[in-house]
């Protein structure tokens, strides 16, 4: 899969980005997985249990756990994307949230302005939501406690969103720009931040800052080993005021094996999290199960 920033734009994606937040061919036309992570820690900082491995009481041996899928390198060796679950008979939905915040906020942060947004974290719990929370390192840095409590509950998992969220192809929405030669360096940063946090459920995707990449970019981050992922529905929550177009959109855009992407973010994402109850039950009425990205991808 290749898609040029240009085509991104006609895509409608412009709302997903924010400055102050927050499939490849190697499986079939519908980025299926073709090939599964190893279980070992890598860049990505993922991992398992060794198998053997006892329990603190010593009395039971602790499975190891599953590598979570990705799919196998495109042509040419590029970093594969993902999109959605295509042609899913299953009415299974993934909830994506980006948690935004560029290397350049901190003293922004400093006076006051809030990059996280605890309680749509604490809504998703209470609704028993699965969801995958694509995180810069800036952010776990700036929120450690947060990554680490999001990053241990079974009921989510981490992924890379870089560590500055800046730009890996140009122009993107005025984001600056991460050189080539950094961009591998910069995805390896930030899984040290979520490492350093104490965060546990990491998994090995990547989701490109503003949705902005291009094959230079995805050859970039070949070494890595991650899969990006990206989205077939754009809730329209950056910057947005009112919850109920934003849950209009997503409920809308909505098909089984869909992808979401919504914001973890109180400065540039306010009502995602009043979008968020509306959404919930409104998809479960019609049948729908919420699932995280690794779980979509293995189906």
């Amino acid at each position: 899969m290749n898609i040029s920033v240009r085509n991104l734009a006609a895509l409608g994606v412009l709302g997903t980005v924010l400055v102050g937040c927050g499939g490849g061919t190697g499986g079939d036309a519908g980025g299926h997985p073709a090939s599964r992570a190893t279980a070992t820690t890598g860049p990505t900082g993922t991992g398992s249990a060794s198998p053997g491995a006892t329990s603190a009481a010593g009395s039971k041996p602790v499975p190891a756990r599953t590598a979570p899928p990705t799919l196998a390198p495109a042509p040419g060796g590029l970093t594969p994307v993902y999109t959605h679950r295509a042609r899913s008979a299953e009415k299974v939905v993934a909830l994506t949230f980006d948690a935004d915040m560029t290397a350049d906020q901190g003293p922004r942060a400093a006076r006051g302005e809030h990059f996280d947004n605890p309680q749509l974290i604490r809504t998703l719990r209470r609704l028993k939501v699965d969801a995958t929370v694509f995180m810069t390192g800036r952010w776990a840095e700036e929120y450690p406690d947060q990554a680490r409590a999001i990053g241990g509950d079974p009921r989510f998992e981490i992924a890379n969103h870089s560590y500055s969220h800046y730009a890996f192809a140009s122009p993107c929405y005025g984001l600056p720009t991460v050189a080539g030669p950094d961009m591998a360096a910069d995805v390896r940063r930030a899984a040290d931040a979520f490492r350093n946090a104490g965060a546990v459920n990491v998994v090995p995707y990547f989701r490109f800052p503003g949705g902005c990449y291009d094959d230079a970019a995805r050859r970039a981050l070949a070494p890595t080993g991650v899969t990006a992922v990206q989205w077939d529905v754009v809730s329209g929550d950056a910057f947005a005021k009112d919850a109920d177009a934003v849950a209009e959109q997503v409920l809308d855009g909505v098909k089984p094996g869909s992808l979401v992407v919504m914001h973890c973010t109180r400065s540039a994402a306010p009502v995602t999290e009043t979008a968020v109850r509306r959404i919930v039950p409104e998809l479960r009425a019609r049948g729908y199960r919420f699932v995280k990205v690794s779980e979509l991808m293995d189906r």
